[in-house]
């Protein structure tokens, strides 16, 4: 069983863990559970709830002894007994369930509304009989005064179906080209059904005329709220005779008074995914909506988070057992979720014995794996002095740092700061002083360090709020009052360096505004200072307002922040120079490699002349010199032809192959002299 917590509202998870497979015996499983503690400590709160592949739809009975869910693959509907905490039946369909409602109080009267026009009626024993619709059907409501079932789908009527006459009846037209979803108040049965367009329009079931529209599209649009497409209506839900929460294709939810056009309240899911299912929590004035990726519980007045659920799985269909705080899911996974959140009721009666585990587990809670280890960064380590251990068994590298035992870390803290509970208590009365200084007359206070940059952020969020009340626009936040930026103003290595060669660089028009800030700020500390030697404090003077300069004397500043650059190159050209000239030079020696001739530097530098040179430089100088040769071809384009250049090595290599074929050629010669010879002495 998972615990979670959001807002300080538990949720506990009773499908989570593994399932064991149903075609194990008893023996295997009692076998594993023995030897697997996740499957032991595991809640299999009622046997078999899941479904092949994927579960649709689920509802519970109205005498809530009854759960039944649609499925795939095959299509099926699943009925499981909460009494026996066990199914019930399963029956297998024709084709898949688009939607199914419960007409009786148990099991005994169901329809089925499929994704092939068919409405199929089961009784308790089974299939009873199969209808079809003109079109293709999304949602369906029972109307309980006349046995009426009305349908709506991909057309602009909606069928009406009297069960006991047993006959369909005038259909109502509405102004849209579809309808997405319908409902019926259970308190005067106001039928209303979600067009494709946006719009909810409402019938009166008795006169069959349209009594009211509501345009939800263009009320879902805010300020805040981005929007690409037209938001169709794809949930619907009353709640009591004049509340209806509507649930838009673009993730809003929109909560109507049926008095008003307007909505009271509209609530984004962030997200931008349709909304699927809404359901009412009346002991609390909660709203539980549902998209495909989260489940959000808000106030119906506030709009204020209640708490939330991310499941592991898309969601299809949300159903919230009534009178309890168990919430069921269909997901796009095998296995059907099953919440019970203590906080929105107790636990059903027939699984009584949820409400003493839960209090067992917050009366003992699990310490988590982290809350016996420290987590701290490289930069602490040196600063503890125990960089050594890294790489040790003592630490445990996580992202940027290392996880280690808390109570190693508060030994080597005491050890090397025994004074931080007196700096900590400093700390606190420090704190306490402020507290009770923020009641008296607020003198405006710098931070310690970076004191012009925020004396310039101050000045700045002045000008803007003039501003801004003058075009009745917002007021943009402040980077002093931001936590993000907090740092900048108390760490000193965030100082701004304003003698750097890049501060100057960059600013050069900044010394004239900063001598009207530092004269700003000498007045300040001035205030500060008196602030310290009479708590009561006193009226500071008007600051005197300043003209501002001419752009002759922009124009000189920058002409003096140029010449004091200048200067300072040239006095550390000169510096440069006196350490070149006091340093004493020492002879280098260097290796030439193997089968290479030392010329002179000269030609290092040829080369190093022909490296940065252009390709075109390169092929000129190489057509100069014959080793290269370009010529046009026959179809505009060059053809380039070219000799490689032969190293020193090879060179002495062909002229020792030279020399050899020149000795042989020797040998041969005098070889057929002799033998002239000899032929010539020799008698026939």
């Amino acid at each position: 069983m998972q615990v979670s917590s959001l807002n300080e509202v538990k949720i506990y998870s009773l499908s989570a863990g593994r399932s064991l497979p149903e075609w194990l015996s008893d023996r295997k499983k009692r076998a594993l559970q023995k030897k697997d503690v996740d499957l032991r400590r595991r809640i299999e709160l009622i046997q078999d709830f899941d479904m092949p592949t994927v579960s649709t739809k689920i509802k519970v009975s109205r005498d809530g002894q009854y759960i039944m869910a649609a499925g795939t693959y095959k299509p099926r509907i699943r009925c499981y007994d909460t009494y026996q905490l066990s199914l019930k039946f399963e029956r297998c369909l024709d084709s898949e369930v688009v939607t199914f409602d419960i007409l009786s109080e148990d099991y005994s009267k169901i329809v089925f509304l499929q994704c092939d026009r068919y409405v199929e009626f089961h009784s308790q024993h089974g299939h009873y009989y199969r209808t079809r619709i003109p079109k293709f059907g999304r949602d369906f409501s029972y109307h309980y005064p006349s046995c009426d079932l009305y349908f709506v789908g991909a057309s602009s009527e909606v069928y009406r179906l009297n069960l006991e006459q047993g006959r369909f009846l005038n259909s109502l037209q509405t102004d849209a080209s579809e309808n997405n979803v319908c409902d019926i108040n259970p308190v005067h049965c106001l039928f209303a059904a979600g067009s494709a367009e946006g719009k909810v329009e409402c019938w009166d079931p008795r006169t069959r005329h349209q009594v009211g529209v509501l345009d939800c599209a263009l009320s879902s649009v805010t300020a805040d709220t981005e929007i690409n497409d037209l938001p169709s209506i794809s949930a619907l839900k009353f709640n009591g005779a004049l509340n209806v929460a509507v649930g838009t294709s673009t993730g809003q939810v929109l909560l109507y008074d049926l008095r008003s056009s307007n909505p009271l309240i509209v609530k984004d899911h962030q997200y931008g995914l349709p909304v699927k299912s809404i359901q009412f929590q009346d002991h609390l004035d909660l709203i539980i909506s549902a998209d495909s990726r989260i489940i959000k519980m808000w106030n119906r007045d506030t709009g204020k988070i209640f708490t939330s659920m991310e499941p592991e799985h898309d969601i299809n269909d949300v159903c919230l057992y009534p009178n309890s705080g168990m919430l069921l899911t269909a997901n796009e996974a095998p296995k059907m979720n099953i919440y019970y959140i203590p906080v929105l009721g107790p636990a059903p009666r027939w699984c009584s014995f949820l409400d003493n585990l839960t209090e067992e587990l917050e009366e003992n809670p699990e310490s988590t794996v982290y809350d016996d280890y420290k987590f701290v960064t490289r930069k602490d380590l040196e600063n503890l002095g125990l960089a050594h251990l890294i790489g040790s068994p003592m630490l445990r590298a996580y992202m940027h740092g290392f996880f280690m035992d808390i109570r190693l870390y508060h030994k080597v803290k005491m050890m090397v700061n025994p004074f931080a509970y007196e700096e900590y208590r400093k700390e606190k009365i420090r704190q306490k002083i402020e507290e009770t200084r923020a009641q008296r007359v607020q003198l405006k206070k710098l931070p310690k360090v970076n004191k012009e940059l925020a004396l310039k952020l101050i000045e700045e969020e002045e000008e803007e709020q003039e501003a801004s009340r003058r075009r009745k626009q917002k007021n943009l936040p402040n980077i002093l009052k931001d936590d993000r930026f907090k740092v900048m103003f108390e760490n000193p290595d965030f100082q701004v360096d304003e003698k750097s060669e890049e501060f100057r660089l960059l600013n050069p028009l900044v010394s004239k505004i900063s001598e009207k800030r530092k004269k700003k700020l000498k007045i300040l500390e001035q205030q500060e200072q008196e602030e310290e030697e009479e708590p009561e404090g006193k009226p500071s003077d008007a600051e005197s307002s300043e003209s501002s300069d001419d752009e002759k004397g922009w124009v000189e500043e920058v002409r003096k922040q140029r010449k004091l650059l200048r200067q300072e190159e040239k006095v550390k050209r000169q510096e440069r120079f006196k350490e070149d000239q006091q340093t004493s030079l020492k002879p280098q020696f260097f290796e030439i490699k193997a089968g290479e001739e030392f010329r002179s530097f000269k030609d290092s530098a040829k080369k190093q002349k022909l490296i940065k040179k252009t390709l075109e430089d390169r092929l000129k100088l190489e057509e100069k010199l014959g080793t290269l040769r370009v010529s046009d071809a026959t179809v505009g384009s060059k053809q380039v032809t070219f000799r490689l250049k032969k190293s020193e090595q090879q060179k002495k290599q062909q002229e020792a192959e030279k020399q050899h074929h020149q000795e042989r050629k020797n040998l041969r010669r005098s070889a057929g002299q002799l033998k002239n010879k000899r032929g010539r002495g020799r008698p026939f």
